[in-house]
């Protein structure tokens, strides 16, 4: 399709006079008037011109309209994701502010190397969001659920910094020398930090009120840990509580690895802030209420957008470009089958820009991995997360991972 201004030069001929009067230049710009003196021929071409500048100006115009449209966030999604929103008991270290939960942009912008500085600035409230994603198979529904700090400040918030400079040059020395990459990863105290968990439902017919949570994984520090519902251990499997159909959890104080909510000594012997989904971001030195409120943000719209990384490989956000190549999962199709959809990934950052401490080491849900399962393709545990449930509680054939509808990630 040409461009508006290309039809109007090519369909107004010499036939056509313009004679243009203005009035005198001000700090405003006057409009311009027109006095039109034209033939037959060219008073009908230039109704021509005119109609197709207005056709080829609405053209332009939803498509410029299509080009930037937003991701729509499926409400049904949220609606689940909200239903079983995860109690988290925040275990506070010497330093309450750098435990708090909180977004990425807290303090207004998307740069992840000012985070650190700015969790001491009170200007801005450390109020409460949890991260989710949603995806489905016809009985189950997988959450994701990412928790947010500015800070990893394990060791302390100074020693930590100065030992994560020590083991970051020693890596310089060492790395090549470890085939593992643990070396690299062993940073202590850094900038930005991302922790979080799945939480498998059973869906139990159509009515939300009548599912409830049946495997849960949580990460921590590059491990995995895996969670049945009940009272009594288990020899393979840790185990969850919850209130409801939310599950609660534990999130240590300093480095917030998340773990189920036991209550036994380790835990219980903390001060603590309890977060409950409310549907409103509460700050915690603001509530007054037993327990701070939190909002859900679906990583759709938020973490997700800005990953594509440019060709520099890093951008205010992110650091760390992968190529994440191309990841198979398998979807149904009309009647009942099932088909094997190729995604092509491409590049993402896979590490949030951080300059304090260990450089760059936070990572989006897409970065997480357990040290257990180094072979699993990059991203398996968000990308896949029924195959991933199915290997790791050792599920046989009836439980589905075929998803109902392509992710977002995929679309």
């Amino acid at each position: 399709m040409k461009s508006p201004d290309f039809l109007w030069s090519t369909a107004v001929r010499s036939d056509v006079r313009w004679e243009a009067t203005t009035a005198p230049r001000a700090a405003k710009p006057r409009p311009v008037h027109f006095k039109l003196r034209a033939s037959g021929r060219g008073l009908s071409t230039l109704l021509g011109a005119l109609f197709l500048t207005f056709t080829a100006n609405l053209y332009f115009s939803a498509s410029a309209q299509n080009s930037t449209k937003k991701p729509i966030v499926n409400s049904n999604e949220r609606e689940v994701a909200a239903r079983f929103a995860p109690v988290f008991h925040q275990a506070l270290g010497e330093n309450p502010r750098s435990d708090y939960i909180t977004n990425f942009d807290f303090d207004g912008d998307w740069r992840g190397d000012n985070n650190w500085e700015n969790t001491d600035e009170k200007q801005f409230p450390l109020r409460a969001y949890i991260y989710y994603s949603v995806s489905e198979t016809q009985t189950h529904y997988f959450i994701h659920y990412a928790v947010f700090h500015p800070r990893d400040y394990k060791g302390g918030e100074r020693k930590g910094i100065i030992l994560s400079e020590i083991i970051r040059e020693g890596t310089k020395h060492g790395v090549e020398k470890d085939p593992t990459g643990w070396l690299a990863e062993a940073g202590v105290a850094h900038e930005n930090d991302l922790e979080g968990l799945l939480i498998v439902v059973n869906k139990r017919g159509k009515d939300l009120a009548d599912a409830e949570p049946v495997f849960l994984e949580t990460f921590h520090h590059n491990n995995f840990t895996a969670y049945l519902p009940g009272e009594s251990a288990s020899k393979d499997f840790g185990v969850f509580k919850t209130e409801g159909q939310r599950v609660v959890l534990y999130v240590e104080p300093k480095g917030h690895g998340i773990e189920a909510y036991s209550g036994d000594k380790n835990q219980a012997d903390k001060q603590f802030v309890v977060y409950k989904y409310s549907g409103k971001a509460e700050e915690p030195d603001e509530s007054k209420e037993g327990s701070v409120g939190y909002e859900l943000l679906p990583i759709q719209t938020t973490l997700w957008p800005k990953a594509k990384l440019n060709k520099g490989g890093k951008d205010q956000t992110y650091a760390s470009p992968r190529d994440y190549q191309q990841i198979s999962i398998d979807v149904e199709k009309s009647q009942g089958k099932t088909t094997s959809q190729k995604i092509n990934l491409g590049t993402l950052g896979s590490a949030f820009l951080g300059d304090t401490g260990g450089v760059n080491m936070a990572r989006p849900p897409w970065a997480w991995f357990d040290k257990n399962h180094r072979n699993d393709p990059p991203g398996l545990w968000f990308f896949d997360p029924a195959r991933v449930i199915k290997r790791d509680f050792k599920l046989d054939d009836s439980f589905s991972t075929a998803y109902v509808r392509l992710p977002f990630w995929a679309q």
